[in-house]
């Protein structure tokens, strides 16, 4: 095991038939720590609402936030916009489980981040929230589709995991433009506020990188790319990426991720 201070996951969407609660629970076995955040839309109520897709796996993944909670494990949950009926009941703890709209960590090294999920700097789920739900239906298709074709590329033996959902926003160009303007909104919030960096989700772009002089900390998600931030006991954060359920992860360093290969993380894991 890795034992680490901090663990910061975001957007598992438990009770979809995209989480990957498998691969979640072998990086969680393998990285215990002190400090677990939930980073917001770790229950995808939004797809709850069109079908239910709750797995034996997925159970296993609550039960086991639940049990480090109780075994001395500082848990926060800071609810995303696809559970954010949570939201309502902010600065309470159930199950020893902190629930806030948003916090400050500070590193092991005295730095300062902002931790939220991130949907107030989306403008489309702020203002259109007709169209969000819409594109949501859209990436759901995405990953459902994408299914298929791991299973057919298993079938002929091509190796490695190659995402529709990563294709589709590396190619779209409104969809890389909207990366940048969330990323750059984000951190323009987090430097008014006098904070070193910013830890959040939503947009489902693992990122860990410098933007307009402030950190930039995307956790990933755990329905396509399965990818978290952990903080070493010295206060450095790293972006690893959970290779399968066997338990192989790969650390990435903030000097190789860049936005676009943020995009491509996706392109390199293992089916």
């Amino acid at each position: 095991m890795n034992r680490v201070r901090s663990v910061f996951i975001s957007d598992v969407h438990l009770g979809t038939r995209a989480c990957q609660a498998e691969r979640l629970l072998g990086f969680l076995r393998a990285y215990p720590s002190d400090h677990l955040y939930l980073v917001g839309d770790i229950v995808d109520f939004w797809a709850m609402k069109r079908e239910v897709r709750w797995t034996p796996a997925q159970n296993t993944v609550v039960q086991k936030i639940l049990r480090r909670a109780r075994h001395g494990g500082q848990v926060t949950f800071i609810p995303g916009n696809h559970d954010e009926a949570l939201r309502e009941h902010v600065g309470i703890t159930l199950g020893d489980i902190r629930l806030e709209r948003e916090c400050v960590h500070e590193t092991a090294d005295g730095r300062r981040y902002l931790v939220l999920h991130g949907d107030e700097f989306d403008q489309v789920t702020r203002h259109h929230r007709w169209l969000a739900v819409l594109g949501d239906k859209g990436y759901d298709l995405l990953v459902r589709m994408n299914i298929g074709l791991s299973w057919l590329r298993r079938r002929l033996g091509i190796s490695g995991y190659w995402s529709l959902a990563g294709y589709a926003k590396r190619r779209i160009r409104t969809a890389v433009d909207f990366i940048d303007d969330f990323e750059r909104s984000v951190a323009r919030a987090v430097r008014d506020r006098g904070l070193d960096g910013v830890i959040c989700g939503h947009i489902h772009v693992a990122a860990l990188r410098e933007v307009d002089g402030v950190a930039y900390v995307n956790c990933g998600d755990w329905v396509d790319s399965c990818t978290a931030i952990v903080e070493h006991h010295d206060g450095r954060l790293e972006l690893v990426e959970w290779k399968d359920e066997s338990g192989e992860a790969t650390p990435i360093s903030a000097a190789v991720v860049t936005g676009a290969e943020a995009i491509g993380l996706r392109e390199r894991i293992a089916a």
